[in-house]
């Protein structure tokens, strides 16, 4: 077969979606007039920030020793948190380009994701990229990849996605070193790698036929997401979707469902004939939700708007899940389970621009899980159902194994940093390139607080990271609680680690001190864990002048009036009640929020 399925494998900003766009400038596949930058990013936040967040596959043509081939390439997300989405779309294909800045050299993602094309056994072909950049270091980068893959320094490719350098040279090796595809069967059989939603069309999944031909009109089932459907059209994306007649053995294509129902689509998934169906691929992962977070409308009038606004997204992003839940200050909203900090970032912006909602979202928590004293085990994710403590027998966090890949001179800041975020610093190893990678093992609770940011400025943007989840441990944590006037407020508890416990404590009480306004009485700001307050402030009494109406007279009249006003605020202070304005909450938790 003339066919060649492949996927570009590169660090975020490494130059994967510009030399995407050579390749179909090269191979007219776009006409000169349509083309742009990013053509294959197709969201205005893609464009935006320079990264892919959607994979998109493509089909090209290109002539090859007189003989013409057809090309699949699957634009793949370079971010870490969509790792099982790259290793789905690497089982689609049989080979993968591996890009690595001329300037930057090896970084951690991209290790990450070789490792998952190598244990696929994919066929490599590795391309230095930038090498038009004014402090590109071609030759040394070209060395260090040679000795990583254990291949001579001439299989390495140069290329510029810029200037269109060495593209060519990169399709004709394509050709020559990744295989063509292999039979595996008669019988109908195809992966999902992703799919997309139309209004009037329903779920359009993208896939590659495994075995069998699918065609318009063919009876189809989802394994995994037990639905059968009618394919109501069948083509391939050249970029843009061109019907055609069957999708043969081999290809990678498009087939609309008709579904229109979310949660049915989800990566990793079997296409299937419904009259003679065959075992599911193997790979399949469910989606599991890393960290949560509740976002709610600022105006309780866009809750339903919010509700058909997540069952839209859903149903282009099986990994997104939600319920409700109802908060006494908040108001309702919605409990979200993401794949990581950027997944929890784009859900977020894209819920603001398609659907132009106001939201207010808490600070992001993982999953804890609680063994009780009778024994029983319980999965918790938001802060008010974490036990007080004593409560629990045992409490277990994730993990996860980080690796951290930085210039020499760094490595002091780095490692300072992943102590202060409790992590156990493994070995070291020097790279070729003369970098560093360390590697540790740290709570997921950490990895979400900001460390991504803290070691860019650390290391004055030099260093990478990349992660994944390993097991459960046992998580030193307890639950804060915030008390103001003595009554717990539940929007303002949250999980802290006890290391960190006095210092969170201490900072929450002042920033409500700050926010807060005065009451007739003095207000008490407590922070209280365990059965004590470890942290509280004190905020003034509004004062007001009861005497100042008085024109003359002895001065008891004076006197009275004061000490009726002292009476009336120790009144209020034991049975006070603070109402706390909507702004105030607002402000904590979008300080502490996404």
């Amino acid at each position: 077969m003339n066919i060649r399925n492949f996927s570009i494998i590169a660090h975020i900003d490494h130059g994967k979606s510009t030399l995407a766009d050579r390749m179909l400038e090269l191979t007219g596949t776009i006409e000169p007039r349509r083309m742009q930058e990013q053509v294959l990013d197709r969201m205005e936040l893609e464009r935006e920030r320079g990264i892919t967040i959607k994979m998109q596959p493509v089909r090209m043509k290109w002539s090859h020793t007189g003989e013409e081939y057809i090309l699949n390439l699957i634009d793949t997300p370079g971010h870490v948190d969509f790792a099982y989405e790259v290793s789905r779309a690497l089982s689609a294909v049989e080979g993968v380009v591996l890009l690595v800045d001329a300037t930057q050299g090896v970084e951690a993602q991209t290790l990450s994701v070789l490792s998952v094309a190598k244990h696929l056994n994919l066929t490599i072909v590795p391309v230095v990229s930038k090498i038009d950049a004014p402090h590109a270091r071609t030759k040394d980068i070209m060395s260090e990849l040679a000795l990583l893959l254990g291949v001579k320094e001439e299989n390495v490719l140069r290329a510029s996605g810029k200037t269109g350098e060495g593209v060519s040279d990169i399709l004709n090796a394509v050709v020559e070193r990744i295989s063509a595809p292999r039979s595996s069967g008669e019988r109908s059989q195809a992966l999902v790698f992703d799919f997309g939603y139309s209004d009037h069309r329903g779920v359009i999944v993208y896939m590659r036929v495994f075995g069998g031909t699918i065609k318009k009109g063919d009876n189809l089932r989802l394994i995994e997401g037990r639905a059968d459907f009618t394919a109501l059209e069948v083509g391939v994306l050249m970029p843009d979707e061109k019907p055609c007649a069957e999708l043969c053995e081999g290809e990678i294509g498009y087939v609309v469902t008709g579904i229109k129902k979310p949660g049915v689509a989800s990566v990793g998934d079997t296409v299937t004939s419904a009259r003679t169906p065959t075992p599911a691929l193997a790979g399949y992962r469910s989606p599991t939700p890393v960290i949560w977070a509740s976002v709610y409308p600022e105006s309780q009038d866009d809750l339903p708007l919010l509700r058909q606004s997540l069952e839209r997204l859903r149903l282009s992003d099986s990994s997104l899940s939600y319920e409700e839940e109802s908060s006494g200050v908040m108001g309702r909203g919605f409990r979200c389970g993401f794949l990581g900090m950027l997944h929890l970032e784009i859900i977020v912006e894209r819920l603001r621009r398609e659907f132009s909602l106001q939201l207010v979202v808490t600070q992001p928590t993982t999953v804890y899980e609680i063994t009780k004293q009778n024994g029983s085990v319980e999965e918790i994710y938001a802060p008010a159902r974490f036990p007080d403590d004593g409560t629990a027998l045992r409490v277990r966090e994730m993990w996860a194994n980080v690796h951290v890949i930085a210039p020499p001179m760094y490595i002091g800041s780095v490692s300072q940093l992943l102590y202060e975020h409790e992590a156990e610093v493994g070995d070291s190893e020097a790279l070729p390139d003369g970098k560093v990678q360390l590697s540790a093992a740290m709570p997921l609770r950490e990895l979400m607080r900001g460390f991504f940011d803290r070691l860019k400025s650390v290391s004055s943007g030099f260093a990478s990271l990349s992660y994944e989840l390993t097991t459960m441990r046992e998580a030193d944590v307890v639950r804060l609680d915030i008390l103001v006037a003595e009554e717990m407020v539940p929007a303002f508890s949250r999980i802290i680690s006890r290391r960190r416990l006095q210092y969170e404590a201490e900072s929450m009480v002042e920033k409500l001190e700050d926010l807060l306004p005065k009451q007739l009485f003095e207000l008490k700001i407590q922070a209280k864990t365990g059965g004590r307050i470890i942290a509280s402030r004190r905020k003034s009494a509004m004062r007001k002048d009861v005497t100042g109406y008085l024109y003359g007279g002895d001065v008891t009249r004076k006197m009275k009036l004061l000490e009726k006003q002292k009476r009336g605020k120790k009144k209020m202070l034991a049975r006070g009640k603070v109402d706390i304005p909507h702004e105030v909450f607002l402000k904590v938790v979008r300080e502490s929020g996404a």
